[in-house]
């Protein structure tokens, strides 16, 4: 049986949350490996309704869950949704959870100067959800980074907050915001500890016992591949890479054990915050699939930007992020429309493209080209066979397969975790 992985085709919010605790009822682990706290799955069970910045969606079948070194943890972040789901009736211990020692901490200042540089930018902001993601992976990346290990050493968090004072105060000051006091922080991080560490290990090592026993792992990846740092609509990005190959890098496995790539997309567009959408809708019928979708951030709240299904845009996703098969979310939204269209290129200042380029300019002066197919009147709300789909619901699926140059492989009819068609078992490689 293959490990799986679970990454957004598109631009996030496609649903990764229901696929992910569908998935994970035959699962063993399940393993966040990228972001942070920016990204949010919800997950509906029953009359409970579960929303996960942090934890791993598999917490809610309990199943274990782990947090790899490629996450930015925020410990209030982690510490207060740890509660809130324990309130709601989960287990959430040292025994279910386990966070990698090397994961980078997300502190007070780094929220502080995301969103002091989002505001000075004016009318050209990036969109990001001023939660201290960019600022955390830039502190990586230039290692200086206060990691999880370093809170059981109070020597080493001392010398580590001088550096980033020296590095922050000075940029803080410099667009009007007060600096930060090394007592308060240094305070504040040795609270934390004895509430963070008993979660933390080499989460490497479990990972690599459990492959070795044959249990399944399923990776599962937050936003999506057309905000990854390298393949996505830049600088309109996150800052971590969102491709399946990070599955492996963000954990600690090797490349040959992330096992089969499920792409998720929705069976039509979103997007949050700016940049780029070739296919978005600022009609009735946009607004029609942003009420009907519920189309609002688990994290932020904000309205997501909606639009025609992007064939181009995740045929792209497909063959940089590995996917080999998607699973299709959300067609119920498009129930009773007369008709649809589906993306299959653009025109770039007069030229044919089936690719969205990567400069800026010309990311802005994509025109879509659609095909245009005939929409259907029945309900695909709660199939759970093709035979429950209308026969034109199943046209546009296979459509959309055509385009993408992949396999639909789960499908997805409702919110509800069963209210699923499954046309390949992901785990069977």
């Amino acid at each position: 049986m293959a490990n799986v992985a679970v990454i957004g085709a598109q631009w996030g919010d496609e649903g990764k949350g229901k696929v992910v605790d569908w998935l994970a009822s035959r699962a063993d682990v399940v393993v966040r490996f990228q972001g942070g706290h920016n990204a949010g799955h919800t997950l509906v069970v029953g009359n409970e309704t579960y929303k996960l910045s942090l934890l791993p969606s598999g917490l809610v079948r309990g199943k274990l869950g782990i947090i790899g070194n490629g996450v930015v943890v925020d410990p209030d972040a982690l510490l207060g949704e740890i509660a809130r789901v324990r309130a709601q009736g989960l287990t959430v211990t040292p025994d279910t959870l386990r966070i990698a020692e090397n994961a980078v901490l997300i502190l007070p200042l780094h929220p502080a100067i995301d969103k002091a540089r989002e505001e000075a930018r004016g009318g050209r902001k990036i969109g990001t959800t001023g939660r201290g993601i960019g600022p955390a992976y830039e502190d990586k990346v230039a290692r200086r980074a206060i990691r999880i290990a370093d809170l059981a050493e109070p020597d080493t968090l001392s010398a580590k907050l001088d550096e980033l004072l020296l590095h922050y105060n000075a940029l803080l000051q410099g667009l009007g915001v007060a600096p930060f006091a090394k007592d308060t922080l240094m305070d504040a991080l040795l609270k934390l500890a004895p509430q963070i560490l008993p979660f933390a290990e080499p989460v490497w090592e479990r990972l690599d016992e459990l492959r070795r026993g044959g249990k399944r792992i399923l990776f599962e990846g937050a936003q999506a591949v057309m905000l990854d740092v390298d393949h996505g609509t830049y600088p309109f990005v996150t800052s971590s890479n969102t491709v399946a190959a990070t599955a492996a890098s963000g954990s600690g496995v090797g490349p040959g054990s992330v096992g089969f790539v499920l792409g998720i997309a929705k069976a039509y567009s979103t997007r949050v915050g700016s940049g780029p959408f070739p296919t978005e809708l600022r009609d009735d019928i946009g607004q029609l699939l942003g009420d009907r979708g519920q189309e609002f951030g688990v994290v932020t709240g904000r309205r997501r930007r909606c639009g025609w299904f992007d064939a181009a845009l995740v045929r792209q996703a497909i063959k940089v992020g590995g996917i080999q098969g998607l699973a299709l979310t959300k067609l119920d939204v498009l129930d009773g429309l007369e008709e649809l269209k589906i993306c299959t290129g653009y025109r770039v200042n007069g030229q044919y493209s089936r690719r969205l380029p990567a400069a800026p300019g010309a990311q802005a002066a994509a025109v879509p080209e659609y095909e245009t197919m005939a929409g259907w009147s029945g309900s695909s709300r709660g199939a759970r066979s093709w035979a429950d789909l209308p026969a034109q619901a199943v046209k546009y699926v296979r459509r959309i397969e055509e385009l993408v140059e992949a396999p639909v492989t789960l499908l997805s009819t409702s919110p509800e975790r069963d209210d699923t068609i499954m046309v390949k078992d992901p785990f069977e490689g």
